[in-house]
């Protein structure tokens, strides 16, 4: 009786090592992208988008996992109205065109047990490029206020905008952008 009751404990714990993927949605509400980029080498100016959504499955188990994100990119929050009109014009983010901005993972890198870096696809303007996002801070734990499991991430990347037609006014304006991507996850 022992020996079945010591090879079900050891076969339950055993089951638990293999946890299934798990899902989480974005929260928009905590979740905004920003770029920033050199302007005439005067300052760097930092902006953002208002709007995004994805999903991020991690499987830890098997130190893998995937991250499909959308913005949307009329959702563009230069501080200025004048300037958000601008930037959605066609030399630009041409947001009639293209309203939205896609990040679609390829292979998600662990160091341990945390989520080190993303390679995917990045699709701005209709033009889609290799990116890696490079992992700055990543947790999860219970989220306090919705009773759930919650994953936070900040991650970054270096593109040019001139590799997504949008390089006018390139050097003067810096063609090199660093976008940063905050995102708060709730486990489905």
């Amino acid at each position: 009786m022992k020996k079945i009751i010591a090879l079900t404990l050891t076969s339950l714990l055993s089951s638990t090592a293999y946890a299934a993927p798990e899902t989480y949605v974005i929260d928009s509400s905590h979740s905004m992208p920003r770029f920033e980029y050199s302007h005439f080498g005067y300052s760097l100016q930092l902006s953002r988008f208002d709007t995004i959504t994805g999903k991020i499955t991690i499987d830890r188990a098997e130190k893998s996992g995937s991250v499909d994100v959308t913005i949307d990119a009329k959702s563009v929050n230069t501080g200025s109205t004048l300037f958000n009109s601008h930037i959605q014009g066609e030399d630009f983010f041409d947001t009639a065109k293209y309203p939205a901005i896609t990040f679609k993972s390829s292979k998600v890198k662990f160091d341990g047990d945390k989520v080190a870096a993303v390679e995917g696809d990045l699709t701005v303007k209709g033009i889609t490029k290799p990116v890696t996002l490079t992992v700055n801070s990543f947790l999860c734990m219970p989220h306090p206020m919705v009773k759930k499991e919650a994953c936070g991430v900040t991650a970054t990347t270096q593109v040019k905008r001139s590799d997504f037609n949008m390089g006018k006014y390139a050097p003067y304006v810096g063609d090199e952008v660093t976008l940063t991507i905050p995102v708060e996850s709730v486990k489905l």
